[in-house]
């Protein structure tokens, strides 16, 4: 699956991937992983969904993954653009092409964190959570 704008498009290969980029930037220049450690980044793409932004000339330039069922529920995680790159649309590219990939267009329930991007994700009918009183988390 590929999503394409100008000189920049988005795909599901995960053979594309640079995983190196993806854990510099995690484990160095994100606030929410701060020190993930490479394994752990592995890891969490082997088991998930991953969306890559990538640059015609320049290689890839963000990312994103989902954990999901592909029915029922799907959590948007580890969304990010490099900071070269930021404010060309590009976040708003990686997440229509998470919405409409076809492979989740039965997920009815979606859910991320966010400390600062929420402009963002409301304009793909994201909000705050109704009930916050009903969710739990567990953070070991």
């Amino acid at each position: 699956m590929s999503l394409f704008k100008k000189d920049f498009y988005v795909s599901t290969d995960v053979a594309k991937l640079d995983i190196t980029l993806i854990h510099d930037f995690l484990s160095a220049r994100s606030h929410w992983a701060k020190g993930r450690d490479m394994e752990v980044v592995k890891k969490s793409v082997k088991y998930s969904l991953c969306f890559g932004v990538y640059d015609s000339n320049h290689g890839q330039v963000g990312f994103a993954r989902v954990v999901t069922d592909f029915t029922v529920y799907a959590y948007i995680l580890d969304l990010f653009i490099i900071e070269t790159h930021r404010g060309k649309g590009l976040g708003k590219l990686l997440m229509q092409s998470i919405i409409d990939h076809e492979e989740l267009d039965m997920v009815k329930n979606w859910a991320l964190k966010t400390r600062g991007a929420h402009e963002l994700y409301k304009q793909f009918g994201f909000s705050q959570v109704s009930m916050p009183e009903r969710l739990m988390e567990r953070v070991v």
